[in-house]
């Protein structure tokens, strides 16, 4: 059975795709045991949508697959620290767990800036797990930003 690691270097093969069509690679798959789901790939310029996170595209893709906004049971394997947007997403789809590769020292809901998952008066725990991966989802992210940056 495909553990944290499998699962994440799928997400990685996601912000690969990110990345080559010029967006922030940040990838995501969404899981049931051993099944995937939905997987998605930043898509904000793409779609001018500033809610295309790689997160929202594939809770959004599980939703329309299984016919339920509710994914409990599911693990969301994604590159990069949620967001705040992104966390409460995965919290009202009630996701079982999320692991992250990347940590978000600018934006990250999970622990870095904030820690959404933590708010007390959450009607739903998601079992949160970071750094799996963390140095090749961050290179991932950093060489992007060499490149535009110079």
């Amino acid at each position: 059975m495909p553990g944290d690691i499998e699962f994440m270097r799928l997400a990685l093969e996601q912000a690969e795709r990110a990345r080559a069509e010029e967006e922030v690679p940040v990838g995501a798959v969404l899981v049931d045991g051993d099944q995937v789901i939905a997987s998605g790939a930043n898509r904000p310029i793409a779609t001018s949508d500033p809610t295309a996170h790689a997160e929202i595209e594939a809770l959004r893709a599980a939703g329309a697959a299984l016919g339920s906004y509710r994914l409990t049971g599911t693990t969301l394997y994604v590159t990069l620290e949620p967001c705040a947007m992104c966390a409460m997403a995965i919290v009202h789809a009630r996701v079982r767990r999320l692991v992250f590769g990347a940590w978000d020292p600018r934006a990250g809901a999970a622990g870095s800036v904030t820690d959404i998952f933590a708010l007390p008066g959450l009607n739903h725990r998601v079992d949160v797990f970071g750094g799996v991966l963390m140095e090749e989802c961050g290179s991932l992210l950093r060489d992007f930003f060499l490149e535009r940056r110079g």
